[in-house]
């Protein structure tokens, strides 16, 4: 069958080979006619509590059996999966729930408590869905609570109409400034993703993919999409450690492994069995440059292993990536386009950059996603219509056609291979994760301790960024940074926590439109580490 919509990926593979292994944890595998069953299933449920076209469903669990289904279960209703960083504390899932307008969430009886002071303020929540039963009756005013067998047991029912580019999925990602936004894909971009992505990478029904990033991410996500394009299986990994990781690679005789920098960093330390290069086909790296010496170290242990080094971004999937022919030769590039995208080096007028000259990296194609939810203007800062000078546009097009402009700085050199030299906004990426130095100062202001602050990121040989704080006491009182962190461990998600809390006396410098200098403190935070 043709797969242009997302479930279709796993009622293809179904289709084909209802018996091959297509999901796992440590002690379940289903089969693919058994997760179309229980996918199916999911839809059905959905559209019994009367969900209409396109209503979002917020998914707050660890990677599990159920996560997978409510996901794809979701997009076969014709509803949107939101799914939600399990690590997030409560307000942070009350934003994300008020801001989509979600209408149902799935998650477990273990979790809820997390969520009960949150949950009144999602004014257009309606249901909970509880993967576990709890362990007393309870009551959510206002919410339906319906245990997960007895959502599955509803008579089946086809879901709503959808095609192609209708919504899909919402996913968060931190902005440069304030709460995250959510970014909007349709099936398009994640089917077109799908395939892309495993065209290169290879992926076949004999792979075995480690899925150990977090499905809230989009390359975590992608590692169910490639698998079930491929008819391949995917095992799901929920790690405290790294040797878990490592442990996971071993016994699930993994094919394909995809993560972020610090893990690799750590992976890189630890000794392989020598067999396991011998399965391992593959490593992918995402979220950030891959340190030269863990390339080294990890490529000195996997001889046989290929390394694809990726770069993307949430708002078009996934942008580039290197072969691993070129691993040797240029491994500081973040490669070319992946298959059916273009990316450009586009000077600030819209004209194409010659080589080696710095510009900003935009990408046009079936990836590019339709936009942030609810939020135009900062849609319209990223989300532009291409100039007719750039690549591809002709002079007799009369309708625009809107690319994502990344706000990353690049260069391409005469071999047409592209080199990543910054970003052009204060984001943080830390672990993996990109922050916003304005949420973590809006969490430290609300702790009530501070009377100004100051977040920023400074560069890490393991973590990418450590979130460092530059900040006063309140009402010109000494600070307590002690008191402060704390706060912050009870607040914050743990890679959000600064390592660094500076406190000084007040007032903080200010640029000259009022605003707290952060250029200025984080030059000096980083000179003043320098000298000593």
């Amino acid at each position: 069958m043709t797969t242009t919509l997302l479930h279709e990926l796993i009622s293809a593979s179904s289709e084909r080979s209802p018996e091959a292994a297509a999901l796992g944890t440590r002690n379940l595998t289903l089969s693919y006619g058994e997760l179309e069953a229980s996918v199916r299933a999911f839809a059905s449920g959905l559209m019994a509590l009367g969900l209409e076209r396109g209503e979002r469903i917020g998914i707050f669990l660890d990677k599990q059996i159920e996560t997978v289904v409510a996901s794809f279960g979701t997009a076969r209703a014709g509803c949107a999966f939101v799914p939600v960083n399990p690590i997030l504390k409560g307000e942070q899932v009350m934003h994300i729930l008020r801001d989509c307008n979600a209408r149902l969430l799935v998650t477990s009886a273990e979790r809820l408590p997390l969520l009960v002071d949150a949950l009144p303020h999602c004014h257009d929540l309606r249901h909970v869905v509880l993967t576990t039963r709890p362990a007393a009756a309870l009551t959510l005013p206002g919410v339906n609570v319906v245990q997960w067998d007895e959502l599955l047991a509803a008579p089946s029912q086809p879901g709503h109409r959808i095609i192609d580019t209708d919504l899909l999925s919402i996913l968060y990602t931190s902005g440069s400034t304030g709460r995250p936004k959510g970014v909007v894909l349709s099936h398009r971009n994640m089917v077109a993703g799908a395939k892309s992505v495993a065209s290169y990478l290879g992926n076949n029904p004999d792979d075995t993919l480690l899925a150990a990033l977090p499905l809230s991410f989009d390359a975590g996500f992608s590692q169910l999409t490639t698998a079930f394009h491929s008819g391949a299986k995917v095992v799901l990994l929920n790690y405290l450690l790294p040797q878990d990781v490592l442990k996971a690679v071993v016994r699930e005789k993994i094919t394909g492994l995809t993560a972020v920098p610090p893990l690799y960093i750590q992976l890189a330390q630890l000794k392989w069995p020598a067999e396991v290069t011998e399965h391992l086909r593959y490593f992918a790296n995402t979220g950030g440059r891959m340190p030269l010496e863990t390339l080294k170290l990890l490529r000195g242990q996997l001889p046989k292993t290929q390394p694809f080094l990726m770069y993307g971004l949430t708002e078009a999937f996934r942008a580039t990536y290197l072969p691993p022919d070129q691993a040797d030769s240029r491994p500081d590039s973040i490669g070319k386009a992946i298959p059916n995208a273009e990316v450009m080096v586009l000077r600030e007028d819209g004209s194409e950059c010659s080589p080696n000259e710095p510009g900003e990296l935009v990408q046009r194609g079936a990836l590019v996603a339709l936009g942030y939810w609810n939020d135009p203007d900062k849609t319209a800062e990223r989300f532009k219509p291409l100039p007719n000078t750039a690549p591809g546009r002709q002079a007799g097009f009369v309708l625009p056609e809107i690319a994502v402009f990344s706000g990353d700085t690049v260069r391409r050199d005469e071999e047409g291979y592209l080199y990543f030299i910054g970003r052009r906004d204060e984001m943080m990426k830390t672990s993996g994760y990109r922050v916003s130095p304005t949420e973590v100062e809006e969490i430290l202001y609300s702790t009530q301790l501070v009377g100004e602050c100051v977040a920023f990121g400074v560069p890490h040989p393991s973590l990418g960024h450590s979130i460092c704080v530059i900040a006063t006491g309140k009402d010109c009182s000494p600070l307590d940074s002690a008191a402060l962190l704390n706060e912050c461990k009870q607040r914050m998600p743990a890679y959000m926590v600064p390592a660094v809390i500076e406190a000084r006396d007040g007032p903080l410098p200010r640029n000259p439109n009022g605003k707290i200098d952060r250029k200025t403190l984080s030059t000096e935070f980083e000179t003043a580490r320098k000298v000593q």
